[in-house]
Order: C-alpha cells, then sequence, then structure tokens
C-alpha cells in the first residue's frame, strides 16, 4: 500500500488524479463519448483510463504524449470464461505501448464454491501473460458477492498467483446491495496484502470525503466513474 508523505486534502489536483482510474465502461457508450471522456480523463492527469479492450485502438491517440495510460479490462464483468480465453483476452490487450496494467475479474462463483486451487492456477497464468508483456495485472474479486472470510482468502491466493493488484468491485454486480469500496473492506483487504500487493478500491466511490480517506488509508488506486470524477476532484466549484 501506498504510504503519502501528506493528507490527501494538502494533495493538489494532479496529485490526486494520479489516484484515479477514469472508468469508461458502460457498453451504451457511444464512440464519441468515449473518445470525449478519454480527453478529460487526460487532461486532468488520471493514471489510466479504464475501457473495454475493443477501444484501446479508438483511445490510444488522445492519451498519447500524456502521463495517462489505458487500462483494459479484461473477461468483464462476469470473470467465467475459461483460462484460455482470459489469458488470450490479457494478451491481446497487453501488446499494447498504450497500456499500463490489465485488470481482470476473478471468477467469483468459484471463489464462493471453495475451489481457491483452481482461482489459484487461473490467476497464475493471468498474470504470467500480463507480466509476458510488462504490464502489471489488477484481480477484481467482486467483494460484495464475498463474505469477509473470502475476501481475506484471495488476497493471499492474488499474492501466490503473482498478481500486482487486488480490487475490490466491476460494478456491474446485479442481484447484492452495492457498497463497493467500503473503509472496512479496504481495511480488511490492506490487513492480508501489508506490502505484498497493491490495493485498488472500485464501486461507490461517489463523494469526496470517500476518496480523500482512502488516500489517507493508503490505498494505490482508485477506480472512479465519470459522474463522480469531478465530485472527488472538487472541480464543481
Amino acid at each position: 500500500m501506498k504510504h503519502p508523505d501528506k493528507r490527501a486534502e494538502q494533495m493538489d489536483r494532479k496529485e490526486l488524479a494520479s489516484y484515479i482510474d477514469y472508468s469508461v465502461l458502460k457498453p451504451e457508450f457511444t464512440e464519441e463519448q468515449i473518445i470525449d471522456l478519454t480527453k478529460d480523463g487526460a487532461a486532468l492527469g488520471c493514471a489510466t483510463i479504464c475501457i473495454n479492450p475493443k477501444y484501446i485502438e479508438l483511445c490510444e491517440p488522445y492519451v498519447k504524449g500524456t502521463e495517462t495510460m489505458l487500462c483494459p479490462v479484461t473477461d468483464f464483468p462476469f470473470g467465467a470464461s475459461s483460462t484460455k480465453s482470459r489469458v488470450e483476452q490479457i494478451e491481446n490487450a497487453a501488446n499494447h505501448d498504450s497500456v499500463k496494467e490489465v485488470d481482470i475479474v476473478a471468477n467469483f462463483g468459484e471463489i464462493r464454491s471453495g475451489n481457491y486451487e483452481k482461482v489459484l492456477a487461473d490467476l497464475k497464468e493471468c498474470a504470467a501473460a500480463a507480466h509476458k508483456y510488462g504490464k502489471e495485472l489488477k484481480v477484481i474479486f467482486e467483494t460484495d458477492a464475498l463474505d469477509e472470510e473470502q475476501i481475506r482468502k484471495m488476497v493471499h491466493v492474488c499474492i501466490d498467483a503473482g498478481a500486482d493488484f487486488v480490487k475490490t468491485s466491476t460494478g456491474f454486480l446485479t442481484g447484492y446491495e452495492a457498497h463497493g469500496a467500503t473503509p472496512e473492506t479496504i481495511r480488511i483487504m490492506m490487513d492480508e496484502a501489508g506490502n505484498n500487493i497493491k490495493i485498488k478500491g472500485s464501486g461507490c466511490i461517489r463523494t469526496r470525503e470517500h476518496f480523500l480517506k482512502l488516500i489517507d488509508m493508503g490505498i494505490d488506486r482508485m477506480g472512479v466513474g465519470y459522474r463522480s470524477v469531478p465530485v472527488v476532484l472538487d472541480l464543481q466549484k
């Protein structure tokens, strides 16, 4: 986890934006909307623009020459494809100079079934596929579908798999109450992670207070939706 040398409220807008993966994932977005939001995230200096892999080539020109890069999401949002398919998706995404990291959804049905060895074997191959191209892998648990014991266990599975980040949510889970990256869930993940793996919170980060609190806790990255980015960065003054 990060150990910032000053409080989040003392950070300038650029420093705060560097924590953000700007989420541009809604499947109904037009190409024009995706381009406009990518330009916005890059202008703000966000760490990455989180996009569906289909749009890597579309978005590349708008991050080129900026400090912002792309973060495609793979096997999203269900995480239920075969390992072979997942590895191919990661390799296709990671093999772009504009890509900083790749997100993958863990098979949370397998997690809920207690099949941790299967999940570990799959994620090892996923991590190797990203690292083959020098890119980091973030693993999404879908924490709202899991209990505390499963969340704690999965942090260690991801460490053992060689993943680079653990991440809370897709933002697309149905049938459960949406809590996302609550401070309580992030604390559970931090307790297990130590300095062995980085932590990304996503889902329901909609207020500046929540955003700043997670930074002060030591979070490494946050997925923030396009509507909430102006709120957490206090751009509405």
